[in-house]
């Protein structure tokens, strides 16, 4: 008869290591702040949406702010609400969205990789992104996510490129590609890495 060999028993951690380990915790008052930084974006863009559907029905007070965000500094203001006007508040309302998105991946992902598993397996609605979410790949969606908003940013300013000295398009662009290049690096290196894993498995 073989014996029968107990299960180990969980390693007993150190009050210090315990006390070290529960810090993780201190990151939640920050996650509960995006929140509200989430709730506050949700606001500013129905302003912004309302605003612009009014100004399409001719509401004046609505037009003037309207006008009023998308003018450039040292630019003639828009005068009407014309198809150069639309684009610009919509590319708002683009940028907006994107920040939200970007804030959802610090908050959901940050907070399952650094703080607590969120046990998200079974839900019908957990992201795809958050089945295989690591700092690694967190860094490298956060990264593309800047991309996107710096593309939205840089293209508001090239629809007004009139209005910008070349040196402001040229340091924009610039920052652009250094978010590309950045980018690039982050993802090549998380590659590098994902393949020393799988060949010091083997």
């Amino acid at each position: 008869m073989f014996e029968q060999q107990s299960p180990s028993k969980p390693r007993k951690r150190s009050p210090l290591a315990s006390f070290m380990f529960a810090s993780r915790w201190l990151q939640l008052p920050l996650y509960l702040g995006l929140i509200l930084a989430q709730c506050v974006y949700v606001f500013h863009f129905w302003v912004e949406l309302k605003d612009l559907v009014l100004a399409a029905m001719g509401n004046e007070a609505a037009l003037e702010h309207i006008f009023a965000a998308v003018a450039v500094p040292g630019a003639e203001a828009p005068s009407k609400l014309n198809e150069t006007t639309i684009m610009l508040v919509v590319l708002g309302l683009i940028d907006v969205v994107m920040i939200s998105n970007l804030l959802i991946m610090v908050i959901v992902g940050g907070y399952e990789t650094f703080v607590s598993r969120m046990y998200l397996e079974d839900h019908p609605d957990q992201p795809e992104w958050l089945s295989h979410v690591n700092a690694s790949v967190l860094k490298t969606k956060l990264a593309m996510a800047i991309i996107g908003i710096s593309s939205i940013h840089l293209l508001k300013t090239f629809i007004n490129a009139q209005a910008y000295e070349p040196k402001v398009l040229i340091s924009q662009t610039v920052i652009h590609v250094a978010f590309l290049v950045s980018a690039m690096a982050i993802a090549y290196t998380d590659r590098i890495m994902t393949d020393t894993q799988n060949v010091s498995k083997h």
